[in-house]
């Protein structure tokens, strides 16, 4: 069967980028079991709650849920259950440093497949404040309606 080229979006933290400074992303590959692939295939994952963590030199996500395959029945697995990531040993263990430090958290973005392989886009990511919040909220409602002023004339 040929390879289908090119990536396909199947989830989005889409609250991640409201609620973090994104410092640096990094694509990496996750270690799943078949039936886990034809449920994401099909869409039926989130990755709103998830982050990742790093112990003893593995990366692994955390909090991502892939709902059981309608026809896997024996072969499903727990859909909260810790999946490995797939990264090089001087990433993962230059993620360990920065997730270490005080603030910075390892989120994941969004879920996407390339080339037929199931990829995820890792942030290094400090969290948000409430007045930074609020502040990005202005900028934006600042910008639409200087948009809205632009297209009237």
């Amino acid at each position: 069967m040929p390879i289908k080229r090119g990536e396909k979006q199947l989830a989005e933290n889409r609250k991640a980028r409201h609620d973090y400074f994104i410092e640096d992303t990094y694509e990496c590959g996750i270690a799943l079991v078949g039936t886990e692939v034809k449920s994401i295939r099909m869409g039926k994952v989130s990755i709103k709650d998830a982050y990742a963590k790093v112990k003893n030199g593995e990366a692994f996500v955390v909090g991502m849920h892939v709902s059981p395959y309608e026809k896997g029945n024996i072969f499903n697995r727990d859909p909260f259950r810790e999946r490995k990531l797939l990264l090089h040993r001087r990433e993962i263990a230059k993620l360990a440093s920065l997730s270490e430090k005080e603030g910075y958290s390892l989120i994941p973005l969004r879920l996407y497949l390339k080339d037929s392989r199931v990829k995820l886009e890792l942030a290094v990511a400090k969290g948000k404040k409430l007045y930074d919040k609020r502040h990005a909220i202005a900028e934006r409602d600042a910008k639409r309606q200087m948009d809205r002023r632009n297209a009237e004339d």
